[in-house]
């Protein structure tokens, strides 16, 4: 079942538009066209709606700087320096993170999108990003299509086009927390298991400076479930205050890249993606990021899940195979698909 609404003033002075889908569990979720974000995730546990994605009130969500459910573009995570060199030729992109880029500068997460269509069980959003826009080269129309099922999944699938080679990485910024979202009870108390035999090591900007790493015998490594919370801290995660890596999935896209288990485990969520890449990031400056209640999370509230192309891959040809530069007039797809079960 779909619903509209409007609330609230945007910065562009219209208010923000609203949609809720429910399915025949009672599942429901929250979409909104500021950003194409992803509000809320509420799912039957014990007979209860839980609200499983941190939050704010809608006035907070242009100024909060956690990217709260957001759809992030062109480029998720990093661009080391803000600029790299693509056909002969050097880009500089607009910094925001010191000298580097994150999530593609004032990218798409503080821009309204247009609602294309929707349905029942569906709500796509769609976007123009123009020549220069950030600093990237070449037009580029986006596309991202949430659709809630039946089996308590939430898909969201990304669609773009560019008339110029361009960096091009779509992922979601969701937060989950399957015990308590409303709160933010500290996510390390949760369980996790990766289907990922390597990790990324960075510097403390987030930048890669190494080659891929095997994560065998190492505080990286969640090929078996484990706390979070257990190897916390440890090797390369101290210079990062905690997990805030990519890792390189296994594949195939039909087996989970990632199981999250709630502390008592009521809940579980199975991320699926035909992306190469995981980015963990356990929320580790979360603080004073507001919530639902007007009040503010703590570090480590929440993980974000980040289905995405290695970070700085503009930078490192070695890992354009595994995506992250999308050729003139070649279709980009990528999908993600979020499943919970209690």
């Amino acid at each position: 079942m779909l619903r509209q609404y409007t609330q609230a003033t945007a910065p562009d002075g219209q208010p923000f538009r609203v949609f809720s889908l429910t399915n025949h569990n009672g599942m429901q979720i929250r979409l909104m066209d500021w950003g194409a974000s992803w509000l809320s995730c509420q799912v039957p546990v014990g007979g209860q709606l839980r609200e499983m994605l941190l939050g704010c009130r809608l006035q907070d969500y242009p100024t909060q700087q956690a990217y709260l459910g957001a759809t992030i573009g062109r480029y998720a995570n990093r661009i080391g320096g803000a600029r790299f060199r693509l056909n002969g030729e050097t880009v500089k992109l607009t910094a925001n993170q010191g000298r580097h880029q994150l999530h593609g500068g004032r990218g798409f997460y503080q821009l309204r999108w247009q609602v294309e269509k929707c349905g029942e069980n569906f709500v796509r959003f769609c976007h123009f990003s123009a020549h220069g826009d950030q600093g990237f080269p070449g037009n580029v129309r986006v596309g991202v299509t949430y659709r809630l099922s039946e089996d308590n999944a939430v898909s969201i699938e990304f669609d773009a086009v560019a008339d110029r080679d361009t960096p091009l990485n779509l992922t979601n910024h969701a937060y989950f927390n399957l015990n308590d979202a409303e709160n933010g009870m500290d996510i390390r108390a949760h369980s996790l298991q990766l289907n990922a035999d390597y990790f990324l090591p960075v510097d403390g900007d987030g930048i890669p400076n190494a080659p891929l790493k095997a994560v065998r015998y190492s505080s990286f490594d969640f090929t078996d479930e484990k706390p979070i919370g257990l190897d916390f801290m440890q090797e390369e995660q101290h210079i990062t205050k905690g997990y805030d890596h990519a890792f390189l999935l296994n594949g195939p896209p039909d087996k989970p890249c990632a199981i999250l288990t709630a502390l008592d485990r009521s809940a579980t969520l199975q991320v699926f993606t035909s992306q190469p890449a995981l980015q963990v990031y356990s929320g580790n400056f979360l603080g004073a990021t507001p919530r639902r209640d007007g009040g503010h999370y703590a570090d480590y509230a929440g993980i974000a899940l980040e289905t995405q192309a290695l970070p700085d891959t503009p930078n490192h040809p070695e890992w354009w195979r595994f995506g992250g530069i999308s050729k003139a007039g070649r279709p980009y797809r990528h999908w993600t698909r979020f499943r919970f079960s209690c």
